[in-house]
């Protein structure tokens, strides 16, 4: 008698387990991709807005430095620098060349660097109308920091790695001013701070002049 032997077809589908095994991972896969992109967005994002931060800063520096490279006595003969502490200046230039200095005064308002401008006016010339202030600089967070002040000065003997002039300074010791900016726009945010610095040398104010 022929014995005849009866083989079960293999199965080729997925158990139920092996589905829901699989979804999971792919689950875990599609969150860690999603992760990642949204975390190289963000970096992409920061890095953008501090670029531009940067930007920004170093283009209203550049404005103060050229102001103040060419500070000069007043319309009223008065000194170049009228007051200068680690979070207000104030000195006379003319930036728009019309033969009359304005007043210049930088100064902090909370966390905003605001510019007061006073033109010349009267017979004699005085410095005694309105000042047109406005805003060159919002988000700073050094505007109260004694590490790294809005505001440094220094004298003739300044060789790169001298120390600043103490407060209170006087006007006419200071040959070279050093502006900074710690930036933080947002600090709610966790990002890092940008910083922009750059320093000028007051031409009239040179020892051998």
């Amino acid at each position: 008698m022929k014995s005849y032997t009866i083989q079960k077809n293999k199965q080729t589908g997925f158990s139920l387990v092996e589905l829901v095994v699989s979804l999971a991972i792919l689950a875990l896969v599609g969150t860690a991709v999603g992760l990642f992109e949204r975390d190289l967005f963000s970096f992409d994002f920061i890095a953008q807005d501090n670029m531009n931060t940067q930007l920004d800063g170093r283009h209203i520096i550049k404005i103060m430095v050229g102001a103040l490279r060419e500070a000069e006595p007043s319309a009223n003969g008065a000194y170049p620098i009228a007051l200068a502490s680690s979070s207000v200046l104030t000195f006379y230039s003319d930036p728009n060349n019309d033969g009359n200095p304005d007043q210049v005064r930088y100064f902090v308002s909370g966390t905003s660097l605001m510019q007061g401008i006073i033109s010349p006016t009267g017979s004699p010339l005085g410095y005694t109308g309105a000042e047109k202030v406005s805003t060159v600089v919002s988000g700073l967070t050094n505007t109260a920091s004694s590490t790294a002040p809005l505001f440094q000065y220094y004298d003739e003997n300044y060789a790169g790695t001298s120390s600043p002039l103490t407060q209170p300074v006087n006007p006419q010791s200071i040959r070279l001013i050093k502006i900074t900016f710690v930036i933080n726009k947002d600090p709610n945010k966790i990002k890092q701070a940008t910083t922009v610095t750059s320093q000028v040398e007051v031409r009239n104010l040179k020892a051998n002049l």
